[in-house]
């Protein structure tokens, strides 16, 4: 009884034949992953030892990234930090993603009183400054890992929670639900088999570029202080290295870099997925309200 709607987004990874660039992110995406995963592993040092070389001594065979003021090895601590970063960015994308599509698609199959309820909380927390209530989130509620995490996803899901509303809009009237209304499926099976299935193109989107925003903010809040102490992620590299930016280059320029990299790479991987899952760029930005 499972309908296909003619607009269906592609699930296969046919788009990443558009091109080079395409190819480049997806690797450097699995790179991240993989970093993310293995990278304490294959850290050299202990990124905690306060005796692998000496005080800021610079790039080297021995120290690929130098060591930082307190004689620690900083590609050691790169690597770490990579887990806390990445990390956080894809915990927080993935319970923002969630917590949107729950939203939008309660909003956008129920309408009437549900969806204009439902809207206007979705703009309430669109319009409030998102840093500044993440900073006064984690400075009330503690500077851990957990909290950053849940502070960005609170935060960041009326995006998506748009964007699966208006698919449902536009999907809930289509041929292929009307015969699954017809022939006795009930809400659920209308939901998750019929329309949820469609709508998992403009939500892979938004999930991805929502990884790229969830690593900004966990950088930005370490960099003011209130990141994990014991997280050792980029950010917190970068709050550590501002009073050595002259002496000591490579304590902020491998940790801004990885961060650089990142967010780039979770950007332009979205916005290729946005291409191939949505032909008509930009259509799925324009969502009423």
């Amino acid at each position: 009884m499972s309908g296909t709607s003619p607009t269906a987004p592609r699930r296969d990874f046919s788009w990443l034949h558009s091109g080079p660039l395409q190819i480049f992110v997806a690797g450097m995406a699995c790179l991240l992953v993989l970093v993310c995963l293995f990278g304490p592993a294959l850290a050299p040092f202990d990124p905690t030892a306060l005796s692998t070389g000496r005080r800021f001594e610079p790039p080297s065979l021995a120290h690929l990234m130098g060591t930082d003021h307190l004689g620690r090895d900083v590609f050691s601590r790169f690597l770490t930090g990579a887990r806390i970063s990445i990390g956080i960015g894809l915990v927080a994308a993935a319970m923002s993603t969630a917590l949107g599509l729950l939203v939008g698609s309660v909003a956008g199959y129920c309408e009437g009183w549900v969806d204009e309820a439902l809207m206007r909380v979705t703009e309430m927390f669109m319009v409030i400054p998102r840093f500044f209530l993440a900073l006064l989130m984690v400075a009330l509620f503690g500077a851990s890992a957990l909290n950053i995490i849940v502070a960005i996803a609170l935060l960041t899901w009326p995006v998506t929670a748009r964007l699966v509303r208006a698919e449902f809009i536009a999907l809930r009237h289509r041929q292929f639900v009307q015969r699954a209304r017809m022939a006795g499926a009930g809400h659920w099976h209308i939901v998750t088999r019929e329309i949820l299935p469609n709508c998992m193109g403009v939500t892979i989107v938004s999930g991805t570029l929502l990884c790229a925003e969830a690593m900004l903010l966990e950088a930005g809040l370490s960099y003011f202080g209130l990141g994990d102490p014991g997280s050792g992620s980029w950010g917190l590299m970068l709050y550590e290295a501002q009073s050595y930016l002259r002496n000591a280059w490579w304590l902020s320029g491998f940790p801004g870099l990885g961060i650089f990299l990142a967010v780039m790479t979770f950007n332009v991987l979205g916005d290729s997925l946005n291409d191939a899952y949505n032909p008509r760029s930009g259509d799925t930005s324009r969502v009423s309200s």
